[in-house]
């Protein structure tokens, strides 16, 4: 083990002088401890796959915490050494890293629906730290390596895992070497004959090929040193799947397949790419029409280079590649030559490489996971379109897009300003699919009144999907509410579960929280504009209910309780909104003490000639062992509609602040927005940069009051927003 070692450390001083290899070490002897007896399937030390790993990631050029990650990256999940002793040795970075590869490692795709889940945690943990999965696809394409000495069932699940997860990953993160890697092992599980069809094939034809592509890089190679352009020049027989998928999508055998072999030419700039391939139209004749630009036009994982195939003397199709050598580091390794972290490269520039990750963390805030993984598919697999706006620029969008996509995509005020479009300079319907070429110009008013619901069904993209019911979420939140009540009442009635639901808190928030919602009126706003179906909730409250129901069913009939232990409410209503059990059209009053609102649990007090004070029960004057004959039972009339209570309860707010200018202006205009009426406001400077804001506020109850104090914290500069007590 210690020449592999050494061969290690050989290895990362050459890829990175700077590593820290006594951190490297340190790292191999304590996995080397903690993997101290155990055994791999083909009875080799264990330590040998972690070794192996690092390999892979010094490969790729990765920082000294990746390395020791990848040492590391086992010993949570099978050994004693744990995220503390990780930590403490070497730091969180690394012991963050392993936790999340380890996290990774735990994901099953069995069933459906945990697969979508999973999917999710996946992409939330790459977007957190793009190492980890870095460092889990260097485990999986060891894993893959020596994947024949597991049980065949387990190697086809394996397969189909890296097959359908793991390998497109490598491919949108532009690692073509591992995505191809990754492939072939795959196919060599998923179809054996398949596979040793083609390498016998390529094997018979090896003499063949080599010929054919030493005459065409010697023919190459002459040109280009004539014309003193310096280049390294490369032929290969292309990859076994890339072979398979062809052979398979065109019912061809691997003798009817002509275009296997790709030579690629790599230069010093880019003006030698497009010199290098003048040259080359002059040697060969180019096919028309198989020739792209990926220089000019990137693709989005950063993938750079001309395409040409041309045809030989031999009437032999061939495909020629031509980059430069940092072009080329890129399409081999990816993001990870880019990485953000390696000494040396400018880490703004780097971060366009992550753009990708952070909309696909954005696009999945308020989407289903079910529909977070069918549009995460769409977004990572799709094939692109390339289109051009009026003024010349370039804009990629995945295959089946529309001009909406296109608006969103722009920046949201163009899209819900939409109003038409034109493809190539004439009318077209909004939703017309783009094609590579099209330029498209969208038409916009500062009159639209915001996109159209149907838009969601419409668009292809994630990120113009969400932005759409964002704009609905944002600004129809109280017709969202409204609708979504409306809604699910509807089901809920036709399902027989209107009171079961209603009727119990404990459903209520078993719902609330299966959805990761905070108040009934989040999940009726959600409803409203889209963001869950009414399926998904009628399901879980039927599950509830149902349970429920079943445990509260008595065995006999004498069982059943004979008499109701909760206090009948009178039907009495009251022009206060509030009804005092036993007294009829009784005076009342809110205490300014606690100013208590409807949603608030109440009790009332029977003053000396006053009538009834009505205080929240959780108020610090409410004390019901004293005097118990003048405190009553009291409850908000459910039969006074929300218009009623409109701004009919008053009720304080303190908002916490930094001292910013413009602050204040702020706060009334989210409660101008919020149609708020405000009796006072007062605003003063604390110590140390920090200001308060006071104001006394007229709401129709506790849901419009919690949806104001969300908005306000949303301010910037707003630290906290509390109830207060009227001080007058």
């Amino acid at each position: 083990m210690q020449d592999k070692l050494d061969f290690l450390l050989e290895r990362v001083k050459k890829q990175n002088p700077q590593a820290n290899t006594k951190k490297i070490r340190a790292a191999y002897e304590c996995a080397a401890k903690a993997h101290e007896g155990q055994k791999r399937k083909n009875g080799e030390p264990y330590i040998i796959h972690p070794v192996s790993v690092a390999e892979i990631i010094v490969e790729m050029g990765l920082d000294t915490d990746s390395i020791c990650a990848g040492l590391l990256h086992d010993c949570i999940e099978d050994t004693q050494f744990g995220y503390r002793e990780i930590e403490n040795k070497f730091g969180t970075t690394v012991a963050e890293l392993v936790d999340g590869v380890t996290r990774l490692g735990m994901l099953r795709y069995s069933k459906e629906q945990e697969q979508f889940e999973d999917l999710r945690k996946m992409f939330l943990a790459m977007a957190r730290d793009i190492r980890v999965i870095l460092i889990k696809l260097a485990d999986r394409l060891h894993n893959m390596r020596t994947i024949q000495h597991l049980p065949e069932r387990k190697q086809r699940d394996k397969a189909l895992e890296t097959m359908e997860i793991y390998a497109p990953i490598a491919h949108r993160l532009g690692m073509s070497r591992i995505k191809w890697e990754l492939e072939d092992l795959s196919l060599k599980c998923l179809d054996p004959i398949g596979y040793k069809e083609i390498v016998d094939g390529l094997r018979e034809q090896s003499e063949q090929h080599e010929e054919f592509l030493k005459g065409i890089t010697d023919r190459i190679g002459g040109k280009l040193k004539e014309a003193k352009i310096e280049n390294t020049i490369s032929a290969r027989v292309k990859h076994i799947y890339s072979i398979y998928r062809k052979m398979y999508a065109q019912h061809k055998t691997i003798n009817e397949i002509y275009d296997i072999c790709a030579v690629r030419v790599i230069v010093e700039t880019v003006a030698d790419c497009y010199n290098v391939l003048g040259y080359v139209h002059d040697l060969y004749k180019p096919i028309p029409g198989r020739f792209k630009d990926y220089i000019s036009t990137p693709k989005p994982n950063g993938y750079q280079s001309l395409h040409t195939t041309v045809i030989g003397r031999a009437g032999i199709p061939f495909e020629i590649q031509i980059r430069t050598s940092e072009m080329h580091k890129t399409a081999e390794y990816g993001v990870a030559a880019h990485w953000k972290y390696k000494q040396g490269l400018d880490k703004a520039g780097n971060e366009e490489a992550f753009a990708w990750i952070r909309q696909l963390l954005e696009a999945q805030q308020d989407t289903e996971a079910e529909d977070f993984i069918k549009n995460i598919k769409v977004d990572l697999f799709a094939d692109e379109v390339f289109v051009f706006t009026p003024k010349g620029d370039v804009v990629n969008m995945p295959a089946g897009a529309t001009p909406i996509d296109l608006a969103y995509a722009i920046h949201s005020a163009v899209g819900n300003r939409m109003t038409g479009c034109k493809l190539n300079g004439r009318i077209a319907p909004i939703d017309s699919l783009l094609k590579n070429g099209d330029i498209v110009e969208i038409l916009t008013s500062k009159e639209a009144r915001g996109p159209s619901r149907d838009w969601v069904k419409i668009v292809k993209t994630t990120e113009a999907r969400n932005k759409i019911k964002q704009w609905f979420k944002k600004e129809c939140r109280e017709e969202n509410i409204v609708s979504g009540r409306d809604d699910l009442d509807r089901e809920l009635r036709a399902n027989l579960l209107y009171n079961g639901f209603y009727d119990n808190d404990e459903i209520q928030k078993n719902t609330l929280n299966k959805f990761s919602f905070g108040s009934l009126d989040e999940l009726y706003a959600a409803i409203g504009y889209g963001g869950i179906t009414l399926t998904k909730v009628i399901n879980k409250v039927k599950d509830d209910v149902g349970r429920l129901r079943r445990q509260n069913e008595p065995e006999s009939a004498a069982e059943q309780p004979v008499h109701n232990t909760q206090p009948e409410r009178r039907a009495t209503h009251s022009k206060s909104g509030v009804v005092v059990e036993g007294i009829a059209n009784c005076l009342v009053k809110f205490a300014r003490c606690c100013t208590p609102i409807p949603g608030d649990e109440i009790v009332g007090y029977v003053t000396r000639g006053y009538g009834v004070s009505i205080h929240r029960r959780d108020c610090v004057n409410v004390h019901e062992e004293e005097e118990p004959d003048r405190w009553v039972k009291a409850w908000w009339d459910e039969d006074i509609t929300v218009a009623d209570r409109q701004n009919r309860f008053s009720t304080g707010l303190q908002i916490s602040t930094r001292s910013r200018i413009g602050v204040l202006s702020d706060v009334t205009a989210v409660l101008a927005a919020c149609k708020i009426n405000v009796h006072e406001i007062s605003a003063r400077d604390l110590n140390d940069g920090f200001g308060v804001i006071n104001a006394m506020v007229d709401v129709a109850g506790v849901h419009q009051l919690d949806n104001l104090i969300s908005r306000m914290r949303s301010i910037k500069g707003v630290l906290d927003v509390t109830r207060t007590v009227d001080t007058n």
